[in-house]
């Protein structure tokens, strides 16, 4: 029984001792799960069973350890997002956004769970924030400050913070601007930021071409100025021609070099003088000196082939000699008068010559001194009068001349002619003749060899007369050549084709080529000059024909070209008509020359056609071939060979 007792007292105390082991309580019962969970744990059903689950934020097998979970391991930026910081707590966390960052539930801590993040403080919605002078500029989580225009930093760095630096905003003053050498300040000036000073040079200085301004730049400092004062100096005056310049000069602004012409010389404008002008140059005098001269002034005719001038010396008396040269021209181009110099010494103030001269005769004097003595040329134009023995010159027959002769009756007298033709219409044209004849009627004729339309000159002069009678005449014109052609018949079907040509002008200048279709019973009674045939539209007889073509001459080209009667084309003014089916006609080309108001024509027929007639396939074949030759035809004209 005691030893008994003894053991059960052992069995209790090593239970005693395991209870403490385990946990210091007493053993639960076996179907006790719950009893046996972690304080941070929490008694859950699962699957029918119960088993110990850690706390959220705690982590271990839920009955023997529930450790804390630190939701801070992986970084605030995972767990509570940018510009954060994350604190730990038993069971859980929470987040702080940065300094200048807030959170957006407006609390100084948060869990995101419901969204929250930090945003930036903008730090510059506080005024006065970067002290006067300053200016705020809002960075991520900070701010940073600037001086503003018109303000440098001063005592720290910029940008500054007004925590930590000592950086104060100053207003900028440039201070007094710098001199420019031999130059000065305009006006009045400030020495703000943007301030301008405007510089100019000082007298006895000019400006090289630079800037003339300077301005108060934001460093605080003035910009240079470009403007560049030299001193003005002139350097020695300038020569002056027949000119000495008289005692010392100075080479500065302003200063006057004075001058005194060389002897045999003089300055009629008064006195010579240089002036050192601002541009560091001489002004040079616009007088200068000339040479004593001759004066020959108030030159006359008398007795027709005399001359009589009055001279002044320039002071000196003593002779002259005068030379006088002599140009003399008639009015005929054939004959001129010769050239001579005559020399006539004199000490006289109104010196005379009388000079062997031809009657009727234009001439030139140039009457001058000879060397030593040195004049200006005085020139004189005069005619001296003339005999003439030709009176009542007249044109009859168109080149026929009939004048009256002032020789007595029964006296021989010769007459020149000198005859000139040119034609306007025809380049390079002229016709001269020169002959003569003698005759003693005192009412001489003389027929010329003349050619049609050209206009002529007629110079007649007799032998005893000094000047020649000059007479203008023109010739009519005459019909232009006949168009050498090959007349030919056109059978019902055919389109007659015309081969054109310019022609010649010989009888007078040729205004136009026409082309007329005339009615085959027409022949008989046609003239070339008839002219009652008018454009195919007019209210005219279709039995007086139309005119098909009309080609003005200005427009014609040497080229020959074909023209197809009825192409329904306008050539000029005139429509080319279709020919009617089943009559005849005769197709003509006229030339017609006009000059003078006179109009002559000639004419050559080209084709007769009999039974005209034209298909629409033929009509249409026409029309389109005609295309490219309208744009050529339209301002050519031709002529048949």
């Amino acid at each position: 029984m005691a030893r008994g007792s003894r053991g059960a007292r052992r069995l209790l105390q090593l239970q005693l001792l395991l209870c403490l082991t385990l946990g210091g309580t007493a053993a639960p019962r076996a179907d006790d799960v719950c009893a046996t969970c972690h304080e941070h744990a929490t008694c859950q059903q699962r699957d029918g069973r119960k088993i110990c689950m850690c706390n959220y934020g705690f982590v271990g097998n839920g009955r023997t350890q529930c450790i804390d979970k630190n939701e801070c391991q992986f970084g605030a930026a995972v767990v509570c997002g940018n510009h954060t910081s994350c604190h730990n707590t038993l069971g859980g966390f929470y987040c702080v956004c940065l300094e200048g960052y807030r959170a957006t539930n407006n609390n100084k801590t948060f869990i995101p769970n419901d969204g929250t993040f930090c945003t930036d403080v903008d730090e510059c919605e506080v005024s006065g924030l970067c002290r006067p002078g300053g200016r705020c500029v809002n960075t991520h989580g900070s701010f940073e400050c600037y001086c503003m225009d018109g303000y440098l930093p001063r005592g720290g760095p910029e940008p500054f913070h007004p925590s930590r630096d000592a950086t104060v905003c100053t207003e900028i003053d440039c201070g007094p601007p710098p001199e420019v050498p031999g130059g000065y300040i305009v006006g009045n000036y400030s020495s703000r930021l943007g301030s301008q000073v405007r510089y100019s040079c000082k007298e006895g200085f000019f400006r090289v071409p630079e800037d003339t301004v300077s301005s108060c730049t934001p460093l605080g400092t003035w910009a240079p100025p470009g403007l560049y004062c030299q001193e003005i100096t002139c350097g020695r005056p300038p020569e002056v021609q027949n000119a000495i310049l008289l005692g010392n000069h100075s080479s500065r602004l302003g200063s006057v070099a004075h001058y005194v012409c060389q002897e045999g010389f003089e300055s009629p404008g008064g006195k010579i003088t240089s002036v050192c002008t601002e541009k560091g140059t001489w002004r040079e005098s616009t007088l200068t000196c000339r040479e004593i001269m001759t004066a020959i002034n108030n030159v006359s005719v008398f007795n027709n082939t005399c001359l009589r001038w009055q001279i002044s010396s320039g002071g000196i008396n003593s002779k002259i000699i005068f030379m006088i040269n002599i140009k003399g021209q008639r009015s005929d181009p054939v004959e001129s008068v010769h050239e001579e110099t005559v020399n006539l010494t004199t000490d006289s103030r109104t010196p005379e010559v009388c000079l062997t001269l031809y009657q009727g005769t234009s001439y030139t004097v140039n009457i001058s001194t000879a060397p030593p003595r040195r004049s200006v040329p005085t020139v004189l134009a005069f005619q001296t009068a003339v005999k003439q023995t030709i009176r009542n010159i007249s044109v009859f027959n168109e080149t026929c001349l009939r004048w009256r002769s002032m020789k007595t009756a029964g006296t021989e007298e010769m007459y020149l002619f000198h005859i000139w033709g040119q034609r306007w219409y025809q380049k390079g044209y002229t016709q001269e003749m020169i002959f003569n004849t003698t005759t003693s009627s005192q009412s001489p004729e003389m027929c010329l060899d003349l050619h049609p339309g050209t206009n002529y000159n007629v110079s007649l002069r007799s032998l005893s007369s000094e000047l020649p009678v000059i007479i203008s005449l023109t010739t009519q014109i005459t019909e232009p050549p006949v168009p050498e052609v090959e007349s030919f018949t056109v059978q019902r079907g055919r389109l007659p084709h015309l081969t054109l040509r310019k022609a010649k002008e010989r009888g007078g200048p040729i205004s136009s080529y026409q082309v007329l279709v005339l009615p085959l019973d027409l022949q008989s009674i046609f003239s070339c000059d008839y002219e009652g045939a008018a454009s195919f539209f007019s209210n005219a007889s279709d039995t007086a024909g139309y005119v098909a073509a009309e080609l003005l001459a200005k427009d014609v080209t040497d080229d020959t070209m074909e023209i197809s009667i009825g192409d329904r084309l306008y050539y000029g003014k005139y429509y080319n008509a279709p020919l009617k089916t089943g009559n005849d006609y005769h197709i003509v080309l006229r030339i017609t020359s006009e000059w003078n108001k006179v109009r002559r024509f000639s004419c050559a027929v080209l084709a007769q056609v009999k039974g005209s007639s034209l298909t629409l396939e033929q009509m249409v074949g026409v029309g389109l071939g005609s295309i490219a030759l309208v744009m050529a035809l339209a301002f050519l004209s031709f002529l048949a060979v």
